[in-house]
């Protein structure tokens, strides 16, 4: 498998990453204070940890739906997130024009599931040099993805893929484990994302729905399959969280679903 370093955290070396913050960032105090916490969770569990957070959603299911602050002020954010806690970031882009700005503060530019066979986006975030995380379509297989290795490959070998379940008629998703080895044989380590895995797409009509509950089953069934990262998106209170509220885990549940993932982890390894 090719090792992906980002900083002094290595994808693919064994242990397992934790990628985790808000969904959404929701002003400098408070998305520090998810940071913050789930870093000393990790430091504990002795995982390295990456902070995450997207400056703007740009596919919220309502056009009244709150989005982010945007490329410019969610840059600076960030850049101060990543000054105080010490750890690298990883971010969404949308567009072409933000793979160059947002690769100055990120040290992973990030691909949305409905945007990855976007060779344009992915090109686009590949040449930057830094390490690229594809989220898999909710409607492509497995197998599919080769395709976007294939495009990457052209500009880096720093790739990223992850899990984040499929489509299962409407409003539903499901996780095919099949698909963390299938992906893992391309070459690239591979991340499970435990929190949009139990979304419901649009389930709420306006925005989506979610069952946090599954979360840890889903997360310990990924690690005893074999995964190499685990995304997670976490916040003080889900209940008043912007942006996916309903699949979101609380940070007081965090320490234990990463404590007994990591027990699988070690054990599988």
């Amino acid at each position: 498998m090719n090792k992906v370093k980002v900083g002094n955290i290595e994808f693919g070396g064994g242990k397992l990453v934790l990628l985790a913050g808000p969904c959404v960032l929701e002003g400098f105090e408070r998305s520090l204070k998810i940071g913050r916490r789930a870093k000393e969770i990790a430091d504990k569990l002795d995982i390295p940890y990456i902070f995450k957070a997207s400056f703007d959603k740009a596919n919220r299911s309502s056009i009244k739906s709150y989005r982010g602050p945007g490329m410019i002020e969610g840059l600076k954010i960030l850049a101060e997130i990543k000054r105080e806690l010490n750890v690298p970031i990883v971010t969404d882009i949308h567009e072409t024009y933000q793979a160059e700005p947002v690769a100055e503060v990120a040290d992973i530019l990030q691909i949305p599931a409905f945007l990855c066979r976007q060779t344009d986006l992915l090109i686009a975030a590949a040449k930057t040099g830094k390490a690229v995380n594809v989220k898999k379509a909710q409607f492509l297989s497995a197998r599919d993805m080769i395709n976007v290795v294939e495009k990457l490959s052209t500009q880096t070998e720093k790739i990223l893929l992850t899990e984040r379940g499929t489509s299962f008629g409407y409003n539903n998703l499901v996780v095919d484990m099949r698909g963390l080895p299938i992906m893992r044989g391309f070459g690239c380590p591979v991340i499970f994302d435990g929190t949009h895995s139990v979304q419901l797409p649009g389930g709420a009509g306006s925005s989506s729905g979610g069952q946090r509950e599954f979360v840890e089953y889903l997360v310990k069934a990924a690690c005893a399959v074999g995964i190499d990262g685990l995304f997670l998106e976490v916040h003080d209170n889900p209940a008043e969280g912007l942006s996916d509220g309903a699949n979101m885990i609380a940070l007081d549940n965090l320490e234990k679903i990463l404590a007994s993932a990591l027990r699988i982890h070690e054990a599988t390894k």
